[in-house]
């Protein structure tokens, strides 16, 4: 059952060679500008890497949530695929490349590389299991996940001054801050309610205000439990999951 109903979501949303030669330009072209200014700003403006990276990663999760909710699910496969090339294309250019570089923070060394692909795959993974058992509401996935847990770090760089350590499965010790999962929820709840309001399957009254603010304490939660690399999986499924159960 489960096999098939992967099988029919790649059928039934794998993009035409319309879309395919009309929207693949466009989406070639924004994934690779928002991953070039990305670098550009780290390189050329001073950018610390925690703030590049989640510009792209802001970039990336705020446009798919904008394709899905105009365009649909198969265009917004075609602009997962196509940032996909990017992403790796940047692996391929490595070290000192301007692509590259907007992604790989000097703390992940010598996995700079592995918190790149890493992370990438859990974003995949994330989208594909909510879209494909949880239908138009992977939107709230993407926004909690584009919003708040882009806030995370940056807030963190800036102004974490009460640590804590966090999982990694990896030699690199990995931390966050208790003021950048304040930011994580907080971000959560405007980002859910965003959600609410672009969804086709959700209506603010089957979710309160109460339900919200939990579900936004819960993303935050996922966040800081969440180990280094993995919670852009996390935060995309647990969210939309509750929701679903919810609706």
């Amino acid at each position: 059952m489960v096999i098939d109903k992967i099988i029919s979501f790649f059928i039934i949303n794998f993009p035409t060679w319309h879309d395919i030669f009309f929207y693949g330009p466009a989406c070639l072209l924004w994934a690779y500008l928002c991953l070039y200014l990305s670098g550009f700003l780290k390189l050329n403006k001073g950018f610390r890497t925690g703030y590049s990276r989640k510009i792209f990663h802001f970039s990336i999760f705020g446009s798919a949530a904008i394709i899905q909710w105009l365009l649909g699910t198969s265009i917004l496969c075609l602009f997962g695929g196509i940032t996909s090339i990017v992403i790796f294309y940047a692996i391929f250019r490595g070290s000192g490349n301007i692509l590259y570089e907007a992604m790989a923070r000097e703390k992940d060394e010598p996995h700079r590389t592995h918190y790149i692909v890493v992370p990438y795959f859990a974003t995949l993974i994330g989208g594909l299991i909510t879209n494909i058992f949880f239908g138009p509401i992977a939107v709230i996935g993407y926004l909690v996940t584009g919003l708040g847990d882009a806030v995370g770090e940056p807030v963190g760089t800036k102004f974490g001054k009460h640590k804590y350590k966090t999982p990694s499965l990896t030699s690199v010790k990995s931390e966050r801050s208790l003021e950048g999962s304040a930011a994580v929820l907080l971000m959560s709840f405007l980002a859910i309610i965003a959600g609410i309001a672009i969804s086709p399957e959700l209506e603010f009254s089957t979710m309160s205000f109460l339900t919200i603010s939990i579900l936004s304490i819960i993303c935050g939660v996922t966040e800081a439990l969440s180990p280094h690399g993995w919670d852009n999986t996390t935060m995309q499924v647990i969210p939309v999951w509750i929701a679903f159960l919810i609706v």
